[in-house]
């Protein structure tokens, strides 16, 4: 016996031990409990809110199933790896269903299935302690092998699982394996028959690009496949997806555009526009039960659409948490953001420091890169009466900031969908943004509009946008009436579900 295969054995033994409240069954699930008539899809996501959760690709994992079930005209289900960081308190009421060996490549891992009901959506969990017992979600040296293990144990563990998917909705790099894999060894075999695949992209700068070598050796795949799954002189597993999927959606309609642009799609633009005959884009939506005004527990005063007077005693309370002058006449411009080159704040850099010489407040919330935080945090030292930099990531505080704030600054230079100009919007703060990817689809400047748009990705654009916001909210009336507009909206996943699921029914059609 080998020294990895012993230690693959003492780690299946303890992964068992620790986690496995009930009788250990290999026994093959039959219970029926939805509908063969309609669409049941089954989720594959690296990450779903609230259990794990470092974007936005964990909110529309968390909120599309509950929309789709709510519908009643689909059924959806989630898979997801069990990591560290899931909290006992839902690990508690965990239902182990079976244990089973994996194929990962050359050799077999242990992988535990656990069913859990969450806010009427069920919810798979893949356990491998060895993989998945980490501080973070990715950013390991193995997270090809990882994400490998996860996408395969899927597919072995469908037969024992109590929902029985027609189509396999999987997302961004992390599951793109799986379209892979099911129609190289599973399509054919028995209760895997006449299923649909497709691969939603998030976000295609992350696309899963690895050595050749690791094809056969830790994917498992043929050599002879790797002409089918190279991309830019790599293995790229996010364009394998593409290739193998019966369809492909986005997160926008204006992003599914972008992608076939050298400006936006990282290298693939050539692949995407070779498979655009499947290619579609939807705008995500956000969970309005856990955003909402009148509710959100985060907040000091709860307000909505109809009558929103209350809102500014949430400014007045951010301001005395922060330290900042109390003032309810002061437009307050508040931004949630990772710290990065791609969220635009390469312009807004060079703009914030013309925008905060006006009568203004700007709060910042993220954390990113070092050059970014630096800057931020200097801005605080320079104007403390009028600048926050919060390096920090916390949902609790982001919520506030929603509330608190007049102003929602956004001037990504590429963003898929954006959920932060929704989420803004539905507190009721104007956003400002560029006119690129979701931000094009959902902010409308005018009269009627319901935010403010910098045409091009300049600081003098996005400083002469800012000074029209900064201009309307002086004028009260206008103010008001755009407010109402952007509360109105209808941002939930209501709208968007639907599309979705009309999506699965064609999708089942073909």
């Amino acid at each position: 016996m080998t020294k990895k295969t012993e230690n693959t054995e003492k780690k299946t033994k303890t992964t068992k031990k620790s986690t496995v409240k009930k009788t250990a069954t290999t026994k093959k699930v039959t219970k029926k409990i939805i509908d063969d008539s309609k669409p049941r899809v089954l989720l594959a996501s690296a990450e779903v809110n609230p259990f794990s959760q470092t974007g936005g690709l964990g909110e529309v994992a968390s909120s599309l199933p509950i929309a789709v079930n709510a519908s009643g005209e689909a059924t959806m289900a989630v898979v997801t790896p069990l990591y560290e960081c899931v909290k006992e308190e839902y690990r508690k009421d965990f239902e182990f269903i079976c244990h089973i060996n994996v194929p990962v490549a050359w050799r077999r891992e242990y992988a535990g299935l656990f069913r859990y009901e969450y806010r009427g959506v069920i919810h798979y969990f893949i356990d491998n302690e060895r993989y998945f017992k980490r501080s973070n979600l990715y950013g390991y040296y193995d997270d090809a092998e990882r994400f490998a293990f996860f996408n395969r144990a899927v597919l072995e563990l469908m037969p024992y699982m109590d929902f029985k998917p027609n189509v396999l909705h999987v997302n961004d790099w992390h599951t793109a394996l799986i379209p892979v894999y099911y129609r190289l060894f599973y399509i054919n075999s028995d209760g895997y028959k006449n299923i649909k695949t497709m691969i939603t992209i998030h976000n295609i700068e992350y696309q899963g690009k690895y050595d050749g070598f690791l094809l056969e050796d830790v994917f498992g795949i043929s050599g002879y496949e790797y002409h089918n799954l190279e991309w830019g002189g790599c293995v790229n597993l996010l364009y394998g997806a593409i290739a193998y999927s019966d369809l492909i959606s986005t997160v926008s309609r204006t992003y599914a555009q972008e992608l076939r642009t050298s400006e936006h799609a990282c290298g693939l633009e050539n692949a995407i526009d070779r498979y655009a005959d499947k290619l579609t884009g939807i705008v995500n939506g956000i969970d309005t039960e856990v955003y909402n005004p009148a509710t959100a527990p985060a907040i000091v005063s709860h307000y909505s659409a109809d009558d929103f007077s209350a809102k500014v005693e949430n400014k007045l309370a951010l301001q005395r948490e922060l330290g900042l002058p109390e003032r309810a006449d002061v437009p307050m411009i508040t931004m949630v953001t990772r710290l990065a080159g791609h969220k635009g704040l390469d312009i807004l850099k060079t703009a914030i420091t013309d925008i905060i010489k006006e009568d203004v407040q700007f709060v910042l919330l993220g954390t990113g890169e070092p050059e970014y935080e630096g800057f931020f945090s200097d801005l605080q030292s320079a104007y403390p009466d009028k600048a926050r930099a919060l390096i920090m990531f916390n949902k609790i505080m982001s919520q506030k900031l929603f509330a608190s704030g007049d102003i929602y600054m956004m001037p990504s230079k590429s963003e898929p969908c954006g959920l932060g100009q929704m989420m803004a919007m539905r507190y009721g703060a104007l956003p400002i943004v560029r006119n690129v990817g979701g931000l094009n689809d959902t902010v409308v400047e005018g009269e009627n509009g319901n935010g403010f748009i910098a045409t091009e990705h300049t600081s003098k654009s996005l400083y002469e946008a800012s000074m029209r916001a900064i201009e309307a909210y002086r004028d009260k009336e206008k103010w008001s009436r755009l407010m109402t507009n952007a509360m109105k909206a209808d941002w939930s996943w209501a709208k968007s579900g639907k599309e979705y699921i009309e999506m699965y029914k064609k999708l089942l059609e073909k």
